[in-house]
């Protein structure tokens, strides 16, 4: 028997309970206005250091150049020696190390977050020791000189290794894990491959270690050209994949219930890695370290997602590799010190740092 006040119908058993409407979380929608702002504010501050270390790359060397004369010889067709260094010399090299470095810095963002691991690096698919073997193949025995002929060496050489570690990773069915260690064995096997060259023909040694160590200089404004087709390719394709890989870094079986493919998106990921870092590599050489430091770096600021991650380290790559090549311009006046050197240096300042840290950034 139940009781019911007056002029009000007793409840049923029946009869459904109303759902409560859940309480909005205090800030939430606010607390994400605010962080797509500062992600946002993030970018633009990107734009400005990038905006920055151009004109830097430009107007900084063995020899200063005003600022007045760089425009004089970009905007007004100025033919002094400034204007030509400028126009013949420099353009060309800061253009290389803007698309060199959001190359890398995209190539190891993926990487990354393909594998699941903050510390890896695009040569942990044997891009890197691909090309170099392809490249010292082609100085040693076929006798190519130019940079132009090293540039197709090197991607097709950066692509057959990319090709090798997908099969002995198991192709679909590879787990980062099995691809880190296909990565490892490649790079180890065609790395003895190059030094038995280089002590087999010393001709071959001095003129690859030129390229071999990583720079901007002496490589021709063309070269970028022929390149550039691979380049935008690999950073669509790259763009492309965020939100799969997104979706990834919740394990396969939570990526397949929100529709992503994990073999299709790993192969892909894989192509679009050989084609950002193929390229870079085959136009500056291999340059270490800048795929992996930036992504590390941007990830406290923006996050692990990937929508976010990606345009930030196509801006801050560039940054990057642009000021690294400055300081080795001007921190020996009679000489030049390649930037892949410089690079090398501040990564292993970085792995100092996370060593006593004793932690990376999570992903």
């Amino acid at each position: 028997m139940s009781l019911s006040l007056p002029g009000r119908p007793s409840p049923s058993a029946d009869a459904p309970v109303p759902a409560r409407a859940p309480a909005p979380a205090p800030g939430g929608s606010r607390g994400r206005a605010r962080g797509t702002a500062g992600r946002g504010a993030g970018l633009l501050l990107g734009l400005v250091l990038l905006a920055g270390a151009a004109l830097l790359s430009v107007s900084a060397g063995a020899e200063h150049i005003p600022l007045g004369q760089v425009w004089d010889g970009l905007v007004h067709g100025a033919t002094g020696k400034n204007e030509t260094i400028v126009h013949d010399l420099r353009l060309p090299r800061t253009f290389l190390g803007v698309a060199a470095g959001a190359a890398l810095g995209l190539a190891g963002a993926v990487l990354q977050t393909l594998t699941r691991n903050p510390l890896a690096d695009p040569g942990l698919l044997g891009v890197n020791a691909g090309a170099s073997a392809a490249v010292a193949t082609a100085i040693s025995l076929l006798g190519v000189t130019s940079f132009g002929g090293y540039l197709w060496f090197a991607l097709a050489g950066a692509a057959v290794a990319a090709v090798l570690v997908n099969a002995l990773g198991g192709s679909r069915s590879a787990t980062p894990v099995r691809l880190a260690l296909a990565g490892t064995a490649v790079s180890a096997a065609l790395s003895g491959y190059v030094n038995g060259l280089q002590l087999l023909d010393l001709d071959a040694l001095d003129r690859m270690r030129n390229w071999d160590v990583g720079s901007l200089a002496g490589r021709p404004g063309s070269l970028l050209w022929q390149a550039l087709p691979l380049l935008v390719a690999g950073v669509v394709l790259a763009f492309a994949l965020a939100r799969p890989l997104n979706a990834m870094a919740l394990g396969d079986d939570a990526a397949r219930a929100l529709g992503a493919a994990p073999g299709r998106t790993r192969v892909l990921s894989v192509v679009a890695v050989t084609l950002l870092c193929g390229s870079a590599t085959a136009l500056c050489g291999p340059i270490g370290f800048v795929g992996l430091m930036v992504p590390h770096a941007v990830r406290a600021f923006c996050g692990p997602d990937a929508r976010w991650l990606f345009p930030y380290c196509a801006l801050y790559a560039p940054v990057l590799l642009l000021v690294s090549d400055v300081v080795g311009r001007v921190l020996i006046p009679s000489s030049e010190i390649q930037v892949g050197i410089i690079t090398a240096f501040l990564g292993g300042l970085l792995f100092m740092h996370l060593v006593r840290r004793r932690k990376v950034a999570k992903l």
